[in-house]
């Protein structure tokens, strides 16, 4: 069914009913400013460009066709020519004033207008401007011999000095007014008051640099006076240096040491410092102690070390202090590095280690073995008469005594732990030496551990399964034990019955599981017993899980949901889908082998054949109907395969419905009877902004547009255009509500 919405767009003014467009008015050309005053310029010097805009103040179009000036002196440029002005349209050009002679000067620009009946006229703006002589000028410059002064390294508590000129480079005497410094560390001299320069005449200044702390300076030396480019400025930069000096480490402890003997250190002196270290005295104080490897005077450079060594051999059991100290160049001279230590007497000590051994959980009937180390750790030699140990699953070896170790000497030994049996098992292992704390004891504990294996189910039962079929079945193997099982074989017993997803060797941890699945395929309608043995590392080995099953006659039955359908009312030119299942409702395996549809308009898709579907397995088709003509129409879906029920057929029905069109229909009056022609211009929002939908002129005040679509909104204007090509202006706007 085609629908059609009229509606009447009215342009131009309403008159006595009519809606009429205006009557043309001759154009306004304003020109702003109406005058312009360039003022004084030196002869030969160019102006500031002055803009002028020329706006059409009327409704119809002009076009300006000259713009000129009156006196060379005023220079016009600005825009192309000829050029057309829409109503209420604006353009600029600019003017410039360029004197050649020392006197005033007074013209007119003038601007060319045609207006659209072709009359001319002219608009103008008065220019004025004088020119004068310029002025020989005196030039007041001083310059600096240098921009900057650099002093580089320059070490605290000492000066760097530097000199630098200024001179008189212009052609009038130049007056100083002050010389002023900034910047930690500089001064100057040469300028101590107002000093006057002719031209060509200098001045010689002294900068000084005197770093008070390390690092970089920077400052500037400012000279003020009557110049034109005063102040002058000459940048300022150095760096102050100085030693530092560190010994790492910043004391040493010796700790004890046995009487007669010596220990070593080794200490290095540093110089983080940004200046060359000299350390020219070393001072060693305290009993006991040596200084060695240290040369005086000593220079060590920035970021350089120096080593060298400090012993302390103790000649009696007490403790002892001293000091190093050295003097050198920098601020934290002298610098004192304290010693300490203590002589001690001859000592008998046996060190275990570890002094404990945990052997964890270990399998019933295996070994483990780990290692104990005893190391002499006293000052004198001490001699192992024994090594024993106790405990259930507990034993030594590794080792011949008697033994001696000297100092610090060490020697190694195995425990190894086999237990028999499960549970926790502890003992201890006895070391008898000649050292002041004999017997050391080592204690030990391990787990006696074991695997334990159940399948979950222990038996299966199949039931009832088609001839030719397969059923599986899955079983899970459980670690309930407390040591890794071990799965070695495993055998499968029976007619029918197969095994998948068990691999041995199989390990599972304690508390794990691994599962696997036994398959039930009767080669005839019988009953059939079997039964899966597994053998494997636990007390319970071999463990063997019955099977059994009954092989019945085959039964193929296919079923389809649902079993009509109905597409309704569907627009011509669409489609629409609905689904359909087909499902194994038997207990044997059944094959598509084909899906046909029928009728004008239905389509079947979705499968791929031929398909198997085991039982109770299911598949989707999808159905789609796309009615070409406006009818009822009806057809069916047959699906073929080796069920017993075979072909099962889909009834189909829909109906096809012709689409609905719109369109909007304007007409309008026009404001006279010479017109060429109209436009239409067409938006999506209320005042624009607008786009126009008609490709060529239109000859009728009237205009239907077809390109609209359903529930939109739109805002329609219309333009008038007369013989000469001239366009309207928009007229009034109507709006058009789409269903």
């Amino acid at each position: 069914m085609n629908k059609t919405l009229l509606v009447c767009l009215l342009v131009g003014l309403i008159f006595a009913g009519s809606v009429l467009f205006p009557m043309p008015v001759q154009a306004q050309i304003k020109v702003a400013p109406s005058s312009l005053s360039f003022g004084s310029l030196s002869v030969n010097t160019r102006s500031t460009a002055a803009t002028v805009v020329m706006t059409n103040d009327g409704r119809r179009s002009v076009s300006i066709t000259g713009v000129s000036s009156s006196l060379s002196e005023f220079i016009v440029t600005g825009p192309a020519l000829p050029l057309t002005l829409r109503a209420h349209a604006s353009a600029s050009f600019q003017v410039v004033f360029l004197p050649n002679a020392a006197q005033s000067f007074s013209g007119s620009i003038f601007v060319s207008i045609v207006h659209h009946d072709g009359e001319t006229s002219t608009s103008s703006i008065a220019v004025t401007g004088t020119g004068t002589s310029p002025a020989p000028a005196q030039t007041y410059l001083l310059s600096a011999s240098t921009s900057s002064l650099s002093f580089g390294n320059a070490l605290v508590g000492s000066s760097a000095s530097q000199t630098m000129t200024v001179t008189n480079s212009g052609t009038g005497s130049v007056s100083i007014a002050q010389a002023a410094i900034s910047g930690a560390g500089f001064t100057f001299s040469g300028c101590s008051g107002a000093v006057t320069l002719a031209a060509g005449q200098s001045l010689t200044l002294t900068v000084s640099f005197a770093p008070a702390t390390a690092g970089s300076a920077t400052g500037s030396l400012s000279v003020v006076s009557s110049a034109t480019n005063s102040p002058t400025t000459i940048a300022l930069n150095g760096t102050g240096i100085q030693p530092q000096i560190s010994v790492s480490p910043a004391s040493a402890s010796f700790g004890n040491v046995m009487v007669g003997a010596s220990n070593s250190q080794a200490l290095t002196i540093k110089n983080t410092g940004t200046a060359s270290l000299s350390v020219t005295q070393a001072a060693l104080a305290g009993t006991g102690y040596s200084l060695t490897g240290l040369t005086l005077p000593l220079t060590v450079a920035p970021g350089g070390s120096s080593n060298f060594t400090v012993g302390f051999t103790p000649a009696s059991a007490s403790s002892f202090a001293g000091s190093v100290t050295l003097v050198n160049n920098s601020p934290s001279s002298p610098l004192v590095v304290a010693l300490a230590g203590t002589g001690v007497a001859p000592a008998l000590q046996l060190t275990a280690s570890p002094v404990s051994l945990s052997f964890g959980s270990i399998a019933t009937g295996t070994s483990t073995t780990q290692s104990v180390t005893v190391t002499n750790t006293g000052n004198s030699s001490v001699t192992v008469s024994q090594i024993s140990e106790s405990g259930t699953g507990f034993s030594v070896a590794g080792f011949t005594v008697p033994l001696t170790l000297a100092v610090g000497q060490s020697m190694t030994f195995s425990v190894t732990f086999d237990p028999a049996t499960t549970g926790s098992l502890s003992g201890s292992v006895t070391i008898t030496s000649t050292a002041s704390n004999s017997p050391a004891t080592i204690a030990l504990s391990g787990t006696g551990v074991q695997a334990q294996i159940s399948v979950i189910p222990a038996s299966v039962s199949f039931g009832n399964v088609a001839v030719g079929v397969t059923d599986p079945q899955s079983f899970t193997i459980r670690n309930a034990g407390t040591a890794n099982l071990s799965v070695t074989q495993a055998v499968m017993a029976g007619t029918g019955f197969t095994l998948s997803g068990l691999t041995v060797p199989l390990s599972v941890v304690p508390g794990g599981s691994s599962t696997f699945t036994v398959g039930f395929t009767p080669g005839s309608a019988s009953s059939f017993t079997g039964s899966l043995t597994l053998v494997s590392n636990t007390t319970n080995s071999p463990l063997v899980v019955a099977l059994a099953g009954t092989g019945i006659s085959p039964i193929l039955q296919l079923t389809v949901t649902p079993a009509s359908l109905s597409f309704g009312s569907i627009t011509t030119g669409t489609s629409t889908t609905q689904s359909v299942t087909v499902t194994n409702s038997g207990n044997a395996s059944v094959t598509l082998s084909q899906i046909s549809e029928s009728g004008t308009g239905f389509s079947v898709s979705g499968c791929t054949l031929p398909l198997t579907l085991a039982a109770g397995q299911s598949t989707s088709l999808s159905v789609t109907f796309d009615p070409a003509t406006a009818s009822s129409l009806s057809g069916s879906v047959t699906v073929t395969s080796n069920a017993a029920n075979s072909p099962e057929v889909i009834s189909l029905s829909g109906a096809g419905t012709a689409p609905t069109s719109y369109s909007v229909s304007l007409s309008w009056t026009p404001s006279s009877s010479s017109y060429s022609g109209f436009n239409v211009y067409r938006g999506a929002q209320s005042g624009g902004p607008y786009s126009k939908i008609n490709s060529s002129l239109i000859a009728t005040p009237a205009y239907t547009d077809t390109s609209v679509t359903a529930g939109d909104t739109y805002y329609y204007v219309a333009t008038e255009v007369d013989t000469t090509g001239v366009e309207s202006s928009y007229s009034s706007q109507v709006s058009a509500i789409v269903p």
